[in-house]
């Protein structure tokens, strides 16, 4: 059994009170227990402000330490020295006379604090005097190192880190049930009230964006929690889709942080648990995020020659699957940040790239009108799908592919394949078809217009009872995957509709 001290656990309540803004918490905290956090997220970055004169950021992060009043004291008085080397008088007095530190100093030591105190009255500053015959660098140099000498360093989060880890414990041993809310508090599953699916019939929420910028992609968390947004500005940005505010209990965007590209993010998906975000950019950089940090985990500058359409993660969130407009799809190693695999054989866009549900192969979609399926460890093609348009239009014409996805299990689908892989094959036409990986078409869907009735998107409810997809027309059509029949149709954006996503335990769209 590990035993740990009291200490460290009121050290970690300390850190998230200090990294959550509860500043009047962490003093009380620290003044009743006796117990100081004596840490920084990084000392180099400490004894960079000091020797660089950045007196700001250096008080503001010794204002949390417990250091000896010596060490202080100097290090307050170096402060006060060079902001009247820079004529800031009245900030130099502030300090002089108002802080613990040098109040301290003028009870213990009255002759070095009215020196002190002489000099801020003077019109001239004497360096010389004021740094004890040292080059100011040397003084900050030496304040530094003592400083080091009373500090150490911890990693960000260590309480929400220590708490994920002991979940994932639970989980692993079976205490706790997999991809599962949890109630931290008492340590059991939340019991979450399973909605029935239902068609989506009324717009709820809208998220509206500034006039030079527009979404590329969107995306909600396995947990449901998270719902991302890629912008054409290079924005990555978390919303509570509840209220369609941004989410401001991540701290990252609470400062005005975010996570960015330098071009216009165009796919997004998150790892099984959640806790990674991978996006993807017009010009073929991938990029891996920690989300409640908003740190970037890993960055593959050329994971493709032109921009990620799409990006898919494998079942054990070890590797992430990419498609892109140059015509290829490829895997890439979370751990090694390479790529390790590329997928060819189409002659034009490939829009969506996904794993078959044993992870044994890749089906990808193109604009040259063909679904590929792929052996997912060789990359050798096993078979070309060519989806058949409607009757009404041209068996001689290749009409793009917008899509392909994996149909969730149903029991009106069982027994329609072999190895019940099954796929959603969306066309640039008024028909989406349900095909197996053989080529077979068992189902078709149409929005019944000739006219502004081309699907751009699609996706399925959860359980795969009701397909989503978005039309020209900019209208939504739901259908009954058991019947086919089109249940009903709403009209969803005043503009170009660019993607679809649901929810993946709500009714929401």
């Amino acid at each position: 059994v590990a035993n740990v001290e009291s200490a460290d656990v009121i050290r970690l309540m300390l850190q998230f009170c200090k990294e959550n803004g509860l500043h009047r918490s962490l003093q009380a905290m620290q003044e009743e227990s006796r117990v100081s956090l004596n840490t920084v997220d990084s000392l180099e970055g400490l004894v960079s402000d000091i020797s660089h004169g950045r007196w700001d950021a250096v008080l503001q992060a010794v204002s949390y330490l417990s250091l000896p009043e010596k060490v202080q004291q100097d290090l307050y008085t170096q402060a006060i020295m060079e902001l009247l080397e820079f004529r800031e008088i009245e900030t130099a007095q502030h300090l002089l006379r108002e802080t613990a530190p040098m109040i301290s100093l003028k009870q213990d030591n009255p002759d070095r604090y009215l020196r002190f105190e002489a000099m801020v009255k003077r019109e001239h500053f004497d360096p010389r005097e004021a740094y004890d015959g040292l080059p100011k660098e040397k003084r900050r140099s030496l304040i530094a190192q003592e400083l080091g000498k009373h500090v150490t360093v911890a990693p960000p989060s260590r309480l929400l880190a220590l708490v994920g880890q002991a979940m994932k414990w639970q989980q692993h041993t079976g205490l706790l049930p997999p991809n599962a809310k949890i109630d931290v508090f008492r340590g059991v599953a939340a019991s979450a009230v399973e909605e029935k699916e239902l068609c989506p019939t009324t717009l709820s929420k809208t998220v509206r964006f500034g006039d030079k910028s527009h979404p590329e992609c969107a995306g909600f968390s396995p947990d449901g929690q998270y719902c991302v947004s890629g912008s054409v500005d290079g924005f990555v940005e978390i919303w509570d889709y509840q209220t369609a505010m941004l989410r401001k209990d991540l701290q990252y965007q609470e400062e005005g942080s975010f996570m960015m590209h330098e071009a216009a993010v165009i796919a997004a998906a998150f790892s099984k648990d959640s806790e990674l975000l991978a996006t993807g950019c017009q010009d073929g950089q991938l990029k891996i995020w920690r989300v409640m940090t908003g740190q970037c985990a890993r960055r593959i500058e050329k994971a493709h020659n032109q921009g990620i359409s799409h990006v898919c993660w494998s079942k054990d969130s070890t590797q992430l699957l990419t498609a892109s407009f140059d015509q290829t799809a490829r895997a890439h190693g979370l751990k090694s940040g390479k790529t390790l695999k590329e997928f060819r054989g189409h002659k034009s866009y490939v829009n969506t790239a996904v794993y078959s549900r044993d992870g044994s192969k890749v089906i990808t979609a193109s604009s040259d009108g063909n679904v590929l399926v792929f052996d997912a460890k060789t990359t050798e093609v096993m078979s070309t799908l060519s989806p058949p348009p409607p009757p009404h239009l041209s068996s001689t014409v290749q009409y793009s592919v917008n899509a392909a996805v994996l149909a969730p299990r149903l029991p009106s689908l069982r027994g329609a394949n072999a190895d019940d892989s099954l796929i959603f094959v969306c066309m640039r036409t008024n028909t989406i078809l349900l095909m197996n990986l053989s080529g077979q078409v068992l189902k078709n869907f149409s929005s019944g217009k000739r006219e502004q009735g081309d699907f751009v998107a699609m996706t399925t409810s959860p359980k795969g009872e009701w397909l989503y997809a978005c039309a020209e027309d900019l209208k939504l059509y739901c259908f009954s995957v058991e019947t086919g029949v089109l249940e009903h149709t709403v009209k969803v954006a005043e503009k170009e509709i660019v993607g679809i996503t649901h929810h993946p335990s709500r009714n929401v769209l």
